[in-house]
């Protein structure tokens, strides 16, 4: 479906024991885990190989902090391309998925809203960050969606709710 969501994502505490449980259960396999930061936080990260949807496995170095593992592994967020992030979290906003927390005064272009009835977030992606995601995690991969593009005619449709379903 076009538009849809290209990731799942788990916030776990032990980033070897996720890979190999969950590669062992889903028959899936997993990039490298590799070392980042974004602001005083330090965490690795690792993408499953092949074709979206991909599972994301967040390992944060320490508690607290946007991916915070204090009571154990979880679901994080579904992620989404977007067109803009602004745009697409305004939408959110108004339909009561708050901001939760943003990457961009990181220098990272995403953000995530809590949507409380699930218990977990959506994450908004630049879409213009897409070429790097995929050379970074999926070299040759073919281009995503954007979520505005299940609007009629791939606008910025906000009649349809905040995703643009």
């Amino acid at each position: 479906m076009a538009g849809s969501f290209y990731h799942v994502c788990f916030v776990v505490p032990d980033m070897a024991a996720a890979i190999r449980d969950l590669g062992a259960a889903a028959g899936v396999e997993f990039s490298a885990p590799r070392a980042d930061r974004i602001g005083e936080w330090d965490f690795r990260i690792a993408f499953t190989r092949g074709t979206p949807p991909y599972i994301e496995l967040i390992e944060p170095a320490a508690p607290g902090g946007p991916w915070d593992v204090s009571e154990g592994a979880r679901f994080d967020h579904l992620g989404f391309w977007t067109r803009s992030i602004e745009d697409g979290g305004r939408r959110l906003a108004a339909a009561g998925l708050p901001e939760e927390f943003s990457g961009c005064p990181y220098g990272r272009p995403f953000a995530y809203h809590r949507v409380g009835s699930i218990g977990a977030r959506v994450e908004l992606v630049d879409l213009a960050r897409q070429s790097a995601f995929l050379a970074a995690w999926n070299p040759g991969g073919e281009p995503m969606p954007p979520v505005e593009a299940d609007a009629p005619g791939g606008g910025r449709d906000t009649s349809r709710g905040p995703l643009t379903r």
